[in-house]
C-alpha cells in the first residue's frame, strides 16, 4: 500500500484557509450543542434518535471536508473548536494550531505535545 505524505502548509497558506476552516467549524459546534440539547431531553433514547444521528452523519461529512482540505480537527468535547494543520519548522515536523477563538494561526505544537505544548510560530515563518 503507498504511503500518502501529509500536505505541509505554511502559517501563511493555512491563514489562507481560514474562512472556510471557520465555517466548518462552526458548523461542527453547532450540530454538536444540537445533539447536546437532544441527550439532554431524551436521555437514551437520543441514541437512536433520527435528528441525533443525521446530525452525527453531518459532523462526520465536516470532519472529511476538514480532512480534504488536510487539516484536523481536535476538540473532542466540542467545546470550542480546535484544528491541527501539518506543518515544518526549524527542519521539524509539526501541527500549527488554531482554536475557532482565534482570530489567525499563531501557534505551533509538536506532534505529541498536543494543546497544551503550544508555541508561538516564529516570526520568521509567519
Amino acid at each position: 500500500m503507498e504511503e500518502v505524505k501529509p500536505k505541509y502548509f505554511t502559517p501563511k497558506e493555512a491563514n489562507k484557509t481560514l474562512p472556510l476552516v471557520k465555517k466548518i467549524v462552526e458548523d461542527i459546534l453547532n450540530n454538536a450543542k444540537q445533539i447536546k440539547y437532544y441527550v439532554e431531553t431524551l436521555g437514551q433514547e437520543a441514541e437512536n434518535n433520527v435528528n441525533v444521528l443525521a446530525l452525527a452523519e453531518e459532523i462526520n461529512s465536516y470532519m472529511n471536508e476538514l480532512e480534504e482540505i488536510g487539516c484536523s480537527y481536535k476538540d473532542w468535547s466540542f467545546e470550542l473548536g480546535l484544528v491541527d494543520f501539518p506543518s515544518v519548522i526549524d527542519n521539524k515536523e509539526v501541527l500549527l494550531c488554531w482554536r475557532s477563538d482565534e482570530d489567525s494561526i499563531k501557534y505551533y505544537h509538536g506532534l505529541f505535545e498536543g494543546f497544551i505544548g503550544r508555541k508561538l510560530i516564529p516570526d520568521e515563518y509567519l
